[in-house]
């Protein structure tokens, strides 16, 4: 029962020095860094996997505009969540592919 956090945070309310509130791009797009994501167009939905069926198994081809060197590439990948055919997808990683379905 002792204090009560009503009021509004000090550690929200304070500014440090050096630290501003306006929103900073860690990348442009004329120079990507090799963190950057990597788009890939889902070419076909292979099926459902998972012991629920939640994880949906799909190959993506990676496309030019954001990885010249794995342009053309295709993978298989688990994606959870609704996905179809010409859906494009942001990889983050892009070197681990997915066993096949059984």
């Amino acid at each position: 029962f002792g204090s009560s956090h009503c009021g509004s945070s000090p550690a929200l309310g304070s500014k440090r020095a050096g630290h501003s509130r306006s929103p900073k791009f860690p990348f442009s797009f004329a120079k990507m860094d090799s963190n950057a994501p990597k788009l890939a167009k889902v070419e076909t939905v292979l099926g459902r996997t998972g012991s629920r069926g939640g994880v949906i198994q799909v190959r993506v081809q990676f496309m030019y505009e954001t990885s010249p060197e794995l342009a053309g590439r295709s993978l298989i990948r688990n994606v959870k969540g609704p996905i179809r055919e010409g859906d494009i997808l942001a990889l983050l990683e892009t070197e681990r592919e997915a066993r096949r379905l059984r």
